[in-house]
């Protein structure tokens, strides 16, 4: 799975929220962690240094191969060069998790041989970093519809200090966690499956997904997203079925769940996408309204002054009325002066 946290600088503290579980993370044996800054000529040995056997959980004595590898980025953009075309292409195909060999050629090296590659990223960045570094081929060569983007623009919650939050069992809440991380590690090994209610609700959820689509996901941009929907529901799914019980089985309340999480973030997508191949200027502008949302209310001679050495008054105008025709912001005229406020079509 590729998931990113999206949000502006110092808004949801990405990099501390990543950092909570991984460190529950780091304290399981046998877990794999690779760089935070990488070429992909370094993730590959990473992935091939990774390789062990480990025994199946059905079938006494059998062993199974596997390359596993989790990368934490508290910075996106130490981890990917979006411009990169072979370290793209790589993080493509392995997405997969293709059972077998995975073969990189190499101008030096020869084939670089990786069998069943199996890799986790866990990324932080901002909007402004994908606006400014993420090409319109991501999208086109399916990158971006095999990441989670995971997006917030405003405080969940206004907490001064910490440590006055912390529950009393917290450390105690900690170690259970760690234990039971280490218990999925390494006991549930082997093919999860379907039970006949979670086929049944599969199929029913193929034939409404593909009737009719997110409203909001429609075009292009968005096509390959739609395309790999079943996959990341059905990955999620995997997860809250070994939260929950030892068996190897997906039942119907885990991809329903599953479902319910994923449609949950498609809402924040065209926020994430849709600032991706803008041009610098409508970044700038993307960047006021975002301003004027996060305040509630801005005067305009206030906005104006945050992009005077950028845009002409005339082409600013024409901007901030055309966010104001489609419900973007609203205009407001007091006392001879302007403002302006939250719209009310999200933004």
């Amino acid at each position: 799975m590729y998931i990113i946290f999206v949000a502006p600088p110092g808004i949801v503290s990405k990099s501390t929220t990543a950092n909570i579980g991984m460190n529950l993370l780091r304290q399981v044996e046998g877990i794999k962690f690779g760089p935070d800054a990488v070429t992909w000529q370094a993730l590959v040995h990473e992935l091939q240094e990774s390789k062990e056997m480990f025994q199946l959980l059905e079938g006494e004595g059998e062993y199974h191969v596997m390359s596993a590898l989790t990368c934490v980025c508290s910075e996106f953009g130490n981890f990917l060069n979006p411009h990169d075309r072979e370290m793209v292409d790589a993080l493509v195909s392995l997405w997969d998790g293709q059972i077998g060999i995975w073969t990189k050629l190499t101008k030096t090296q020869g084939n670089n041989l990786i069998e069943n590659p199996w890799l986790n990223v866990l990324a932080c960045t901002t909007p402004d970093w994908i606006a400014g570094n993420f090409p319109d081929s991501l999208i086109g060569g399916g990158f971006t519809s095999r990441c989670v983007f995971i997006y917030a623009e405003d405080k969940r919650h206004l907490t001064a200090y910490t440590d006055m939050e912390v529950p009393h069992d917290f450390e105690e809440m900690q170690l259970k966690l760690i234990q039971d991380l280490g218990h999925i590690a390494n006991t549930l090994t082997g093919e999860y499956k379907l039970s006949d209610a979670a086929r049944a609700y599969g199929k029913e959820w193929y034939a409404e997904h593909y009737a009719h689509p997110p409203q909001e996901l429609t075009g292009e941009r968005f096509g390959g997203y739609i395309a790999r929907k079943q996959t990341h529901i059905h990955k999620l799914a995997m997860v809250l079925a070994a939260a929950e019980h030892d068996k190897l089985v997906i039942e119907k309340h885990h991809l329903s769940d599953a479902s319910q999480y994923v449609e949950k973030l498609e809402s924040d997508m065209p926020k994430v996408f849709g600032r991706i191949g803008t041009n610098y200027n409508q970044r700038e502008l993307t960047a006021l309204l975002h301003y004027v949302c996060s305040k509630g209310e801005v005067s305009n001679i206030d906005l104006y002054a945050k992009v005077l050495k950028k845009f002409k008054y005339k082409d600013y105008q024409e901007a901030m009325d055309s966010a104001a025709a489609v419900g973007f912001i609203k205009r407001i005229d007091r006392q001879g002066k302007v403002f302006y406020a939250k719209g009310e079509v999200p933004f």
